[in-house]
């Protein structure tokens, strides 16, 4: 795969698990532990997928960068997520949201979420 994904984390020990779960799947994997620079970081490497610790950045910022790059898939992550989160995260605009700390699940997400954008584009 040829694309690149961008990880906003909070907590920098699950940032590396994430990446490196990525890593073998994308051409690149950025990280940022700030929310201030995500768009900039979005519009720079133009990721196919951003994974979004919720408690690091806003809804605002997923209604902002599905907005603003609407091709852009969001992931949210969060430690406990539940129902609720899960359905102001899809409002916002994000496709799904996993526990931060199950890698497997958030990676199944990303490429599941991959598949069917290419499949609706082709």
């Amino acid at each position: 795969m040829s694309s690149s994904v961008l990880v906003l984390q909070r907590d920098p020990i699950v940032a590396q698990f994430l990446a490196r779960g990525l890593r073998p799947h994308f051409h690149s994997v950025h990280l940022t532990g700030s929310r201030e620079d995500l768009q900039d970081e979005v519009a720079q490497n133009r990721p196919v997928v951003a994974v979004l610790d919720v408690e690091a950045s806003r809804f605002s910022d997923v209604e902002n960068l599905h907005r603003d790059f609407p091709s852009l898939l969001i992931v949210c992550t969060h430690r406990i997520p539940d129902e609720e989160m899960w359905m102001a995260a899809l409002e916002a605009g994000a496709v799904d949201v996993c526990a931060s700390h199950d890698v497997e699940a958030v990676l199944t997400s990303v490429l599941r979420s991959v598949a069917l954008a290419q499949r609706a584009a082709a």
